[in-house]
């Protein structure tokens, strides 16, 4: 079966020396479009995180979020800027005995600045950097999941409405000789109304003529054998476990055209309806084969 472009997943980890929980979030799109929300000390992880995230997805916007608990200091691997904060208590106490003020510095406050804090930048621990890989393979298997539960019941679906065009088409082809028939008979009765009224002979080579080009000007036989093709290669795409989604939305556009081309040349009040009816379902075919890779 299929796989949605839709889907979520997610996986947590708790370990001695760190927590972390891995989300995916993912939504239709023409291409492959992977956002990251990630700390920054792992960046350095991120090429080799998203060879993981294409092995499993080929279109779709796929947004991915780290939420991450070090529960050792050293793995912070951030230093205080020293002298920069030795400085600006010194200009504090400076400007409070200027003032005649006693000053005693509230360093929760002076250390909860963010510029006091350097990231040294240094490659994550290789076991963490491990457990973080296992982390985000283990939300892919989750998302994966997702997509494909959901895309089984869009193809079923798709299935489904497959019957009621064929149905449709059915239909069609049963009217379109009727419809000949009865243009047939309006041709050849409007005809012998004109000669009647000017009193001409009737040339029954002409009439034939005339009738040969009214049958091939609404026939649709053509038109409907490609419609049963259409359908017949739907029927099929969309029980594979390929990446699909491309392949169906050029298949429903080609359908597209064979029905509009019968509704068309039919030019039939019934066949109209039928026509109408067929596009209907098959816009809702359209809607959910937009949301499959």
């Amino acid at each position: 079966m299929p796989a949605s472009m839709t889907g979520y997943g997610r996986c947590e980890t708790r370990e001695d020396n760190w927590s972390h929980v891995w989300e995916i979030r993912s939504v239709n799109g023409r291409f492959l479009d992977v956002k990251w929300r990630i700390p920054n000390s792992l960046r350095s992880l991120e090429a080799g995180w998203e060879k993981q995230v294409r092995k499993h997805a080929s279109r779709g916007r796929v947004d991915i979020f780290l939420n991450m608990e070090l529960l050792r200091a050293d793995l912070l691997d951030v230093t205080l800027n020293k002298p920069l904060a030795e400085a600006m208590i010194d200009q504090l106490q400076g400007l409070a005995e200027k003032r005649g003020a006693s000053f005693e510095p509230d360093l929760n406050k002076i250390f909860g600045m963010s510029s006091l804090w350097r990231d040294n930048n240094s490659e994550p621990d290789e076991g963490l950097a491990r457990s973080l890989s296992e982390g985000l393979e283990g939300a892919l298997r989750d998302w994966i999941g997702a997509r494909r539960g959901e895309g089984e019941i869009m193809a079923r679906d798709i299935k489904e409405r497959l019957v009621f065009l064929r149905d449709v088409a059915q239909k069609i082809g049963e009217r379109v000789p009727v419809v000949l028939e009865e243009k047939k008979a309006g041709l050849e009765q409007r005809i012998r109304e004109m000669l009647d009224k000017v009193g001409a002979d009737l040339n029954e080579d002409r009439m034939l003529q005339e009738v040969a080009y009214l049958t091939d000007k609404l026939d649709v036989s053509e038109e409907l054998t490609r419609l049963a093709a259409h359908l017949d290669r739907l029927d099929e795409v969309v029980l594979s476990d390929k990446e699909v989604g491309k392949k169906l939305d050029f298949l429903i556009q080609e359908t597209f055209r064979e029905i509009n081309t019968c509704g068309n040349k039919a030019q039939d009040t019934e066949v109209s309806r039928l026509v109408v009816d067929f596009k209907a379902e098959l816009e809702k075919c359209r809607e959910q084969v937009q949301n499959i890779e």
